[in-house]
């Protein structure tokens, strides 16, 4: 049995189909959830302590630590990358 590989273009949502524009904006989204999560994670925060910090409900960090994308949009995630202390940047490729 052989099974065929395909190469990524390096972005996965454009691989599975989504326009360019869309999955552009769904792969900044998954991006800053995972810099998120690994910054909660690397402060060692409880769930309760990060929605102090990022001035959300402990269940909306639930949402985020669970990866429930489709909850956040990408200016909310900009804010909480923001209240969390990161510094998002937009860089593109040319």
């Amino acid at each position: 049995m052989t099974k065929d590989v395909h190469h990524s273009c390096g972005n996965p949502f454009l691989d599975l189909g989504f326009s360019p524009e869309e999955a552009a904006i769904l792969q900044m989204r998954a991006d800053l959830m995972a810099k998120l999560r690994k910054t909660i994670t690397a402060k060692k925060l409880t769930q309760a302590k990060a929605a102090r910090l990022l001035g959300v409900s402990q269940s909306r960090v639930s949402d985020l630590m669970r990866g429930k994308w489709e909850k956040f949009s990408l200016e909310m995630l900009i804010t909480l990358a923001t209240r969390a202390g990161l510094r998002v940047r937009l860089k593109t490729a040319a």
